[in-house]
This record gives C-alpha cells, sequence and structure tokens, in this order.
C-alpha cells in the first residue's frame, strides 16, 4: 500500500509541473499570434517582390524575341555545370518541449542525405537551430558543415536573415557547392505543419513567374528599367533569395510555436489525469487506514470487555 505521504509529494509535485506547462502553453501561443501576424504582413512584400521578379524577366523574354539575341542569366540563377555538392539548410529549435517538431523534421532530412549520397552526391547540412544538429551529430557528424544558434531569438528579424542569405550566396559563388536547399516546416494551422524542401540556389524562377500578376503595363504606362532589364535583375534577384529565406524562417518559427503550445496543452491535460488518478489512490489508501486504525480498536475493545 501507497505511503499517504509520499502520495501528496507526488501530487504536489505534479499540481507544480501542471502549472509550469500551462505557463509555457499561453507564451507559446501568444508567440504563435504574434508569427502567425508576421506571416500575414510578410506576404504582400513577398508577393510584390516577386511580382517585380516575374515582370523583369517577361520583359527580358520579350526583348530576347524581338532581337533574337539569347542573354545570360546572373550565376544565382543559373545551375552549375556540376552537380554533385549539396548544402541543405535545416531549420529546427534550440529548445526542446515542443513534440515531434525538431524529430520529424530531421527524420525527413536523413532520408533526404541518404537519397543524395546513394546518387554520389556530397551532402553538407547548415543548421540553423541547436536541436537538430545535437540530433544530426548523435550518429552521423561528419554531416555538419556549420549551425547557427540562437537566430530569430525575439521574432525573425529580416536583417539577420539577410547575412545568413549573403553567406549562403558567397558559398555558391565560390563554388563550394553546386545547389543549396532549404528544409524547413511550413505553416499551415495550429495543429497542422508540413516539412518542405525547396531549392534556394539556383533560384527557380520558373517557379515564380505570374503572368497575369506581372503585367508590364499598367495605368496606362509601361514600366522601364534603368540602366538595362538585364542589370536590374541582377540587382533584384539577391532580394528575392533572401525574402524566401524569410519565408522558411518565419514559417519555421510558426510551427515551433504551434508544436510547442499543442504539446503543452496534452502535458497539462495529462496531468491533470495523473493528479485525478493520484488523488483517488490518495483517498482510497486514507480510507483504508482508518478503516484499518477502526478495527483494530473495536478489536481491542472487544477483548477487554470478554
Amino acid at each position: 500500500m501507497a505511503n499517504l505521504k509520499d502520495l501528496r509529494k507526488r501530487i504536489a509535485s505534479v499540481k507544480s509541473t501542471q502549472k509550469i506547462t500551462s505557463a509555457m502553453k499561453m507564451v507559446a501561443a501568444a508567440r504563435l499570434r504574434k508569427s502567425q501576424n508576421m506571416i500575414t504582413t510578410s506576404i504582400p512584400y513577398a508577393t510584390t517582390i516577386n511580382n517585380t521578379l516575374s515582370r523583369i524577366i517577361l520583359e527580358l523574354k520579350e526583348i530576347e524575341e524581338q532581337t533574337k539575341q539569347k542573354f545570360d542569366l546572373p550565376e544565382l540563377l543559373t545551375p552549375k555545370e556540376k552537380d554533385e555538392k549539396y548544402l541543405i539548410v535545416l531549420f529546427t529549435s534550440d529548445r526542446g518541449l515542443c513534440g515531434n517538431f525538431n524529430s520529424q523534421i530531421v527524420k525527413d532530412i536523413r532520408r533526404k542525405t541518404a537519397k543524395l549520397e546513394a546518387e554520389g552526391k556530397e551532402v553538407k547540412i547548415l543548421s540553423i537551430g541547436k536541436k537538430g544538429s545535437d540530433l544530426i551529430k548523435y550518429d552521423t557528424p561528419e554531416l555538419i558543415y556549420k549551425t547557427y544558434t540562437d537566430i530569430a531569438k525575439k521574432g525573425a528579424n529580416y536583417q539577420e536573415t539577410k547575412e545568413i542569405t549573403n553567406e549562403l550566396i558567397e558559398l555558391y559563388k565560390e563554388g563550394k557547392f553546386d545547389k543549396i536547399l532549404v528544409m524547413y516546416n511550413h505553416f499551415e494551422s495550429a495543429i497542422t505543419r508540413i516539412v518542405k524542401t525547396e531549392t534556394l540556389l539556383p533560384f527557380n524562377i520558373e517557379d515564380k513567374i505570374n503572368e497575369e500578376e506581372a503585367v508590364n503595363f499598367v495605368n496606362n504606362s509601361y514600366y522601364d528599367y534603368e540602366p538595362d532589364v538585364k542589370s536590374m535583375l541582377e540587382y533584384i534577384t539577391p532580394y528575392v533569395i533572401n525574402s524566401a529565406m524569410f519565408n522558411a524562417i518565419i514559417h519555421s518559427q510558426a510551427s515551433e510555436h504551434s508544436s510547442r503550445m499543442t504539446s503543452m496543452d496534452n502535458a497539462t491535460r495529462n496531468a491533470g489525469d495523473m493528479i485525478n488518478k493520484l488523488t483517488l489512490t490518495y483517498n482510497r489508501t486514507r480510507q483504508a487506514c482508518i478503516t484499518s486504525e477502526l478495527i483494530e480498536i473495536i478489536s481491542g475493545a472487544e477483548a477487554l470487555a470478554s
């Protein structure tokens, strides 16, 4: 039979844990709302800059048709001759207690790296988030190229993202990697997220072209580019790439908060169930002790009476 003192201590301990998980749930919910708002407010910028890129590409194609001359695209839009060295930018969290947020995407990147290595590719991983790096280092430390921690600690920051993007662009230009991919949790809803893998470099412009939105004739006026269309394309490409990176960060962050909120909600409810079970056990044990003491008293009284 369980000791009453031990049961009281355990109930108090679980109640304390329940308070912590409940507080963490509320904090995660507040951060999730902030992240969702950031996703919503970033859409106009991403849409506008992608439409601008589409407009420039379509203008360039028209010039090519008119002049019968093929233009060379900027280096960041041009695939390498070789396709051997891959860098995958993995987005995870720096802290735990967020369900399977980290473990699921690490499983996916392990499958991805195994597939690429089977094809004869050389693969490295740049981990944005400590947890992803720690999980991968457990059995394949040689895959880790670099680890960033405390990224977007106080919320996603465009300038901070730009510094990482510039480093990736330099790695690509220097030929250290032939292709750079990003793998992140794309936020769908508070209970749904999808692991996405996208090619960051060379940037695939065909996926961004929107002919309906990228018209070159607006309000009875044509867009004009200075000094020329090709220079404008080279200028805007890094901004489009950084926008894609920023999109990955804010979606990963929102997914982390939603996963933590769900995980802490489950933990809080489980703690409540455990408290109820322990309280029931405590009451039964206490009743059994009282009954046992009453029986001993009655038996003693009967013995004295006889």
